[in-house]
């Protein structure tokens, strides 16, 4: 019986190949690592919370950006004009302007604002209706508002507005979403900065989990020791350090996504209230899955980076006495 238990521990043996005994390894050094950073609760704790503001930093940017973008996106499809007319042109000229202009292909609608009526809204909105009413003219033009098709592009609406700005009656032309233009050029800015900002946290990242391998090294000095004593290579002995650089990037970054989607939903109410204001209703855009996934994982390889350079550099400085 002791010689078919023998023979049956050997086939057994026999079955587990390089690639099983590797991943048993590994997943053995896994565990241990996030055991010993499980008995540090408090240590632990606060490196993955400043990797995890860390990591929240440029994700927010970029979440407030992706809200923006798509707030803007429902801007530009209303490129209108404000045609003011000269002073001298009559009511009657103005109507026949709009009626023609809006006949033509590119244009979706044509809407006139008498000066009368400008000057009336005027004196709501401005608080001078006394003074105003000492006026003996209406100082105003009459005010077309003309909005281009929604399949015009930016050459056509720059040979628009030439054409109009060229026409007799046609005081100034004015793009009225010009400043449209404007905020998405600050977007640009703000997502360049986000890239920059986003590469610069990640160094940051880097060494604050360099540092931490580095004391954990430095507080197991004499078991390194030993264990070279006994013929362990480097590469065994920083497989450990690795590891627990990786469970600090996956902590740091699945509490980063915590704290995102915790800002997001505490101020879906006041960006409710606000848009309600204006008349309208918006509800914010969070992450995506792939986004949602991505953080995790970046913070996972920028732990894996950050253990690994200073576990290289470390290492090689521990010899047995």
């Amino acid at each position: 019986m002791a010689v078919t238990r023998n023979a049956e521990a050997t086939k057994a043996a026999k079955k587990t190949g390089p690639v099983t005994a590797w991943l048993t390894r590994h997943a053995s050094t896994a565990v241990g690592s996030l055991g010993r950073l499980v008995r540090q609760p408090a240590a632990s704790l606060m490196t993955i919370l400043v990797i995890a503001i860390t990591l929240a930093l440029p994700a927010s940017l970029h979440l407030v950006i992706k809200n923006a973008e798509v707030i803007s996106g429902g801007w530009e499809g209303a490129l209108d004009f404000s045609l003011y007319l000269k002073p001298g042109t009559s009511l009657k000229q103005a109507q026949a302007l709009a009626n023609i202009i809006g006949k033509r292909a590119d244009i979706e609608s044509v809407r006139l604002i008498t000066a009368d009526d400008a000057l009336r809204e005027f004196k709501a909105a401005s608080g001078f209706g006394d003074a105003l009413d000492h006026l003996t003219s209406n100082p105003l033009p009459h005010t077309l508002l003309v909005r281009p098709s929604s399949r015009s592009t930016d050459g056509s609406i720059s040979l628009l507005r030439e054409e109009l700005g060229n026409l007799p009656e046609t005081d100034v032309v004015q793009i009225d979403t010009e400043w449209v233009q404007r905020f998405h050029a600050i977007l640009d800015i703000l997502q360049r900065a986000g890239v920059m900002a986003a590469a610069l946290l990640g160094i940051a990242v880097i060494v604050i989990i360099g540092n931490t391998i580095r004391l954990d090294i430095q507080n197991r000095r004499e078991e390194i020791e030993v264990t070279k004593l006994i013929g362990a290579s480097n590469a065994f002995i920083r497989r450990p350090f690795l590891y627990s650089g990786l469970w600090y990037g996956l902590g740091g970054g699945l509490l980063a996504l915590a704290l995102v989607s915790y800002g997001l939903s505490a101020l879906e109410v006041p960006v409710g209230r606000l848009a309600g204001l204006y008349g309208n209703s918006y509800q914010l855009i969070s992450l995506s899955l792939k986004e949602s996934a991505s953080i995790p994982a970046i913070g996972m390889f920028l732990g894996l980076a950050g253990s690994w350079t200073a576990a290289t550099r470390h290492m090689r400085r521990i010899e047995p006495r």
